[in-house]
């Protein structure tokens, strides 16, 4: 039985590298103990606003009971500058081996974009960071065999502080994209045309686009890490924390912005019927890990609002504390809602034929342009 549960590696691909005998999945670590190379890629969330390190220590301690001289372990999840040489090393070395002498140990962080057909693993380069020099040319032979381009750089923190970086760049482009998207909206401007004006500009402007608010595992929580471990030495990260609040207030934001179009046909927005199409964080994955949409339905629940989803990727969500299972998409569906809420742009969503069986629409990322209808955007 081979299926995949990640979207761009279909099962009929798995299934030629399983029974090619070039890959193989197991949950029992005594595997490691065969193995060159290990890769720790384990869930780095946060709790309460901190980073939570439980899986990264849970793995490195299955790690170093398996431990052997020779071996080259690479940490790739997204995590705080110093986590590789302060924390993964320390429990490695319990099992009496030592970083740079009797093993090799390095960070690259992970850099797909899920979703995205025309840069994947192979053509997207390869930040690495050894623990030593050492540590660095045999993460790049590694590597090597596998990506087009691997880039070297002088430390695990170097390349710690590399997705990070990242990340933060785009949760601050997005906050500012998001706040003219409040502005232009109560100067009656369009802020899309806006920001499609400004990105004529063929130097000195990267067009970001305003939405619900962000989502997925990266730019909610990278920067968080960030300014903790700025916080640790006595400092503060004021210009990432602005970016964070703002970004946060978006689904309260679009819930607003939902009980005013209805006001202004006449509705309250107790007792509405809505219907969010789209509750992934971004078009053309199932992930639902800090979408904006779970907050905006649960609001609106709260407000005596009557939701609906529907997702061709996702069959049901976890919101309120309990499970809602997602709908049919029929036009019958669309016309009974008293308003439609585009959260998600999903390709396969018809822009013509969502516009021609809606009676009210609020379109969160403009993908409706151009089409009749009411529509309302961001």
């Amino acid at each position: 039985r081979c299926e995949s549960p990640v979207l761009e590696i279909s099962n009929d691909e798995l299934r030629r590298w399983t029974e090619s005998g070039r890959f193989s999945a197991t949950d029992n670590p005594d595997s490691l103990a065969g193995s060159d190379i290990i890769l720790i890629c384990v869930p780095t969330p946060l709790a309460d606003d901190l980073p939570d390190m439980r899986h990264v220590e849970h793995a490195a301690e299955t790690v170093a009971r398996y431990l052997k001289p020779g071996q080259l372990v690479v940490l790739e999840s997204t995590t705080y500058p110093g986590t590789t040489d302060e924390l993964l090393k320390g429990i490695l070395e319990t099992s009496g081996l030592k970083a740079g002498e009797d093993f090799y140990l390095g960070f690259s962080p992970e850099r797909i974009d899920p979703g995205n057909e025309t840069y994947g693993l192979h053509n997207v380069p390869k930040v690495i960071g050894g623990f030593d020099p050492g540590s660095t040319t045999v993460m790049e032979a590694f590597y090597g065999a596998l990506v087009n381009t691997v880039v070297r750089v002088s430390s695990t923190r170097t390349a710690e502080m590399v997705k990070l970086l990242e990340n933060t760049y785009r949760h601050v482009n997005i906050a500012l994209a998001n706040e003219m998207a409040i502005l232009c909206h109560d100067l009656g401007i369009d802020v899309w045309e806006v920001i499609e004006a400004a990105a004529t500009k063929p130097f000195g402007f990267q067009a970001f686009w305003p939405g619900p608010g962000w989502g997925g595992h990266c730019i909610p929580v990278d920067p968080s890490y960030l300014s903790w471990r700025v916080r640790k030495m006595g400092n503060t990260a004021r210009f990432v924390d602005l970016a964070r609040e703002f970004n946060r207030r978006m689904p309260g934001y679009v819930t607003l912005r939902i009980s005013e179009i209805l006001n202004e046909e006449g509705k309250s927005l107790r007792g509405s019927n809505v219907l969010i199409l789209g509750v992934a964080y971004k078009p053309q994955v199932a992930d639902v890990r800090e979408s904006p949409a779970l907050t905006i339905i649960e609001q609106l629940q709260k407000s005596g609002a009557r939701v609906e989803f529907h997702d061709p990727y996702v069959e049901s969500i976890r919101v309120g504390g309990g499970t809602k299972s997602g709908s049919e998409l029929t036009a019958e569906v669309l016309h009974q809602a008293d308003i439609v809420v585009l959260h998600t742009a999903h390709p396969v969503f018809d822009p013509g034929w969502i516009s021609a069986n809606s009676r009210l629409i609020l379109d969160t990322r403009n993908y409706l342009k151009g089409m009749h209808g009411l529509i309302y955007r961001l």
